[in-house]
């Protein structure tokens, strides 16, 4: 589950920053494709953050993560490049 995870982790990373891509470059230039674009990546990116938070909660007790880094983990989902942070220093030895 822990790789499940990991994948999850970093497809969520990715979605945000496309998310943000897609409001900060392409809303300024074409407003049709912004409002295209918008839904399917908005929802594949919530899917993706609800599946972040669900397995984090999920893998607390088995990887024994204390309260700290539990924190750090599910803060990560809110900063973009977080995921990436908690993939190279809590999941690194997958």
């Amino acid at each position: 589950m822990l790789k499940i995870f990991k994948i999850t982790a970093i497809l969520e990373g990715i979605s945000y920053l496309v998310l943000f891509s897609n409001m900060l470059f392409i809303k300024p230039t074409n407003f049709l494709l912004y409002k295209t674009l918008l839904y399917p990546i908005g929802m594949s990116h919530g899917i993706l953050f609800i599946a972040y938070i669900i397995l984090a909660i999920l893998l607390k007790k088995s990887q024994k993560w204390n309260f700290k880094t539990f924190s750090l983990i599910l803060i990560a989902s809110l900063i973009p490049l977080g995921t990436f942070y908690v993939d190279k220093k809590y999941l690194k030895n997958v």
